[in-house]
């Protein structure tokens, strides 16, 4: 079997986010593949994510409504690309369930860009390295996913992970 290429973050393209936390890789691992939990901690508040459904296996489906503070729903389709338990998830939304390519932005229609989002997760001490790599197929995408605030809001989700891990 071929082992899995390691990417290499291009600064151009690419978004990184990274940070040690004090919950085991088992419990984040649970956080990003429970549909219930997701609806927990997803979406930095006052957003919220009102559905979600997971179908966890390469070509299954990742999908969730995200709403607004005023109401309005943001659907996201899109399709998992890789699942290696308590280590990775690869998901994208250039692809919907069962590996059909997406013709444009749809998947994800309040961002209307395409992008590959991965989750990688070492144990470190009793704790985790998090790792979320988002990679773009343009500069003009992750400079509008930048500017949507990615850092502050996957950093505030991955916050709220972390708080609902340690209620768990």
């Amino acid at each position: 079997m071929a082992s899995l290429k390691t990417h290499v973050p291009d600064p151009t393209l690419d978004l990184l986010l990274e940070r040690v936390v004090d919950v085991p890789k088992e419990v984040i691992w649970r956080a990003w593949t429970t549909p219930e939990l997701i609806k927990i901690w997803f979406t930095p508040a006052p957003w919220k994510t009102v559905e979600c459904e997971i179908d966890l296996q390469p070509g299954g489906v990742f999908r969730s409504v995200m709403q607004s503070p005023e109401g309005e729903n943001f659907p996201n389709a899109g399709c998992f690309l890789e699942v290696v338990e308590n280590e990775r998830l690869t998901w994208t939304n250039a692809l919907l369930p069962g590996f059909r390519p997406n013709s444009s932005a749809e998947a994800c229609p309040g961002e209307q860009f395409l992008f590959t989002a991965t989750i990688s997760l070492q144990t470190q001490g009793t704790g985790t390295k998090y790792t979320a790599l988002v990679q773009h197929p343009d500069a003009a995408g992750r400079a509008k996913h930048e500017a949507m605030g990615f850092h502050a809001g996957w950093g505030a989700a991955l916050d709220q992970l972390v708080a609902m891990a340690k209620q768990l």
